[in-house]
């Protein structure tokens, strides 16, 4: 059998090796499990797991000496990663469970997210950098608020790929009419979100039927299991691409005296967040609004002729300028915002409230600083993401729109546009604690080139 750990991310599954696996390429799905409590989430992802034979020895032996007191004298599939005592003792998810598996064809991070509203924060945790999201549904119970609750948080994340799994069809007989009743309800208030790729499967987590191998049980349904829909879910056209975008993560200089190239090199490195970027390209410096030329691009596996979101680069530049952490390198086309007074959505994650006038630092790419809430605008429905009336403070778990003003400019494109630039997290100063995830707004105005002053 062949194994994998939760930290280990490229372990391939043997016995499912083509031939020429090695030969094709593998990328990367994130996704995330959600809907309601005894959906069976934490069973599907034991179950993917089982089945895929992506569980190490250890932690199936641990499974099957545990069988007799959590799971009935069955191995019980959703200790693989309700791994916290009081969730096994509750059968529920508390935290965020991640786990990694990869078969020939991709590999993938899972993220299992609570069910209970009181984790609203855990789940938009988990799901903040998913490809797709899985939201389970009861066959029996139908649609229910939590249903509904987490698809539109999946939306208002801007997650591109949503699969609904009626689970638990065994208890159901297997009914086609009771799937198309489920479908037909859910598809009611999809049209009021904004995610254009949905897919529905009928399932049961717990015996494995339409999971990982598609199911006699179901001969009316025509689509792939779940595992074959994650394997080939169309996902490289979900980064932004429009306009380049280079958070400076550190300025690289190896100095080295014994090498020529290296004596006198100075690139900047970061993760591309966006776009495309190319040799004799012209850039621009923000927020200085310097503009030049690229002289070389850099990757780990050498240099390139060009690059693309989200790969690791080092920047040369034709000229040397004065770049450091936190300033970012952008194309001259598709300009982004630069601006200190900001308006975005956010999930407050901490016990005591938001109010107006306090004080946090603010992590935007690789940008810290200073930032004072101005105003907290109105707290949103979080099952129909319409706005309220503007409340004193926003508590534990709440989603809102706020105001905010930072020290320095950020310079950041609306979440809608960029979900890697258009986000920031909150942090205690005292604690040092993300007490709040954040979703900019679109920028008013962009930066515009006539105004910039000293050009290269």
């Amino acid at each position: 059998m062949s194994t994998s750990s939760a930290s280990e991310t490229r372990t391939p599954i043997s016995n499912l090796q083509s031939p020429n696996a090695k030969d094709q390429p593998i990328d990367l799905l994130r996704f995330n499990t959600c809907g309601s409590v005894d959906d069976g989430k934490s069973t599907l992802i034991g179950r993917l797991l089982y089945d895929s034979k992506s569980i190490m020895e250890d932690q199936l032996e641990a499974l099957e000496r545990s069988a007799d007191l959590t799971g009935g004298g069955q191995i019980n599939l959703a200790n693989l990663t309700d791994g916290l005592r009081a969730e096994r003792e509750q059968g529920i998810t508390i935290d965020v469970a991640y786990r990694y598996f990869a078969t020939p064809r991709r590999k993938f991070i899972i993220a299992d997210t609570p069910g209970h509203v009181q984790y609203t924060r855990n789940m938009v945790t988990g799901a903040s950098t998913a490809n797709l999201s899985v939201v389970l549904v009861d066959a029996r119970l139908g649609v229910i608020e939590q249903s509904r609750r987490h698809t539109c948080i999946a939306s208002l994340l801007r997650i591109p790929h949503l699969v609904v799994a009626v689970n638990k069809m065994d208890l159901v007989d297997w009914s086609e009419d009771r799937f198309n009743e489920i479908r037909a309800e859910f598809e009611t208030f999809l049209p009021r979100l904004d995610i254009k790729d949905v897919k529905f499967i009928p399932m049961s987590a717990l015996e494995g039927d339409n999971v990982v191998t598609l199911s006699d049980k179901t001969p009316w349904y025509a689509g792939p299991s779940l595992l074959g829909h994650l394997e080939t879910v169309h996902i490289a056209s979900d980064w932004n691409l429009q306009g380049f975008r280079l958070p400076i993560q550190w300025v690289n200089r190896p100095n080295n005296p014994t090498d020529p190239e290296l004596h006198d090199f100075r690139g900047f490195s970061g993760q591309i967040a966006g776009g495309v970027v190319r040799k004799g390209q012209q850039v621009m410096v923000l927020p200085s609004g310097i503009t030049t030329k690229v002289k070389e691009i850099h990757t780990y596996e050498g240099p390139v002729d060009e690059a693309f979101c989200p790969q690791s680069i080092t920047l040369r530049l034709e000229h040397d300028i004065d770049v450091s952490r936190g300033q970012m390198i952008i194309g001259t086309d598709e300009l982004p915002g630069a601006n200190s007074d900001l308006h975005a959505k956010i999930c407050w994650m901490h016990p005591r409230a938001l109010t107006a006038g306090r004080k946090f630092l603010i992590k935007h790419t690789t940008l810290n600083t200073q930032a004072i809430v101005t105003e907290i605008t109105h707290r949103i429905n979080i099952t129909t993401l319409e706005p309220g009336p503007a409340p004193d403070g926003l508590e534990l778990n709440d989603l809102g729109e706020i105001r905010l003003r930072t020290a320095q400019p950020l310079v950041y494109d609306g979440y809608h546009d960029n979900r890697l630039t258009g986000s920031f997290i909150l942090i205690e100063p005292g604690t040092h604690a993300t007490v709040a995830a954040g979703m900019l707004l679109p920028p008013k105005s962009v930066v515009k080139p006539d105004d910039v002053d000293f050009v290269i």
